[in-house]
């Protein structure tokens, strides 16, 4: 058994400041209006998601906010997806989220660089090759196997910048 695992970075934030804690920055009104038209494209495309995990972070829960409008999903905050948050973290609440919602076949996480492509390349190769650049308010599809461990074990189906679908 395997399912559908979407990484999708936050859009457009605003700039780090002296005065704005970076997990405090928002979307900017033209990362807010991108990720808007991204999202409603994926879905025109038959982009499915049964599930919506974010990062805890203010523009990974705005960009989740704008995913939940369009497919009508609660929003699960995990730490998880924060920045600098290890693999071997992330995979532990992964895999104990998997046995606990066995029948989602499309998950939606929303997170941050360079730990979704990090992650990604590990699911893929077992390892970082720094081969895989996910773009702000990019979508990245991973076919995952319902296994003790995927690593090495993911297949890749989709890696699509903003700008292919506006």
């Amino acid at each position: 058994m395997t399912f559908n695992l979407y990484f999708i970075r936050h859009g457009l934030a605003v700039e780090r400041s002296e005065h704005t804690p970076d997990g405090d920055r928002p979307l900017t009104p033209e990362g807010r209006h991108k990720t808007e038209r991204v999202v409603k494209r994926l879905r025109e495309l038959g982009l499915g998601l049964d599930a919506l995990v974010s990062s805890p972070l203010v523009r990974a829960q705005q960009t989740a906010e704008i995913l939940t409008a369009v497919y009508r999903l609660p929003i699960e905050t995990w730490p998880e997806l924060a920045p600098d948050t290890p693999f071997e973290t992330w995979l532990a609440r992964l895999l104990v989220w998997q046995s606990e919602n066995p029948t989602v076949a499309a998950v939606g996480m929303v997170g941050h660089e360079p730990e979704l492509s990090n992650w990604a390349e590990i699911l893929l190769w077992g390892g970082c090759r720094d081969a895989i650049a996910l773009k702000k308010a990019g979508v990245l599809g991973l076919t995952i196997p319902r296994t003790v461990s995927p690593v090495g074990e993911a297949f890749l189906f989709l890696l699509v910048p903003p700008k292919i679908l506006l």
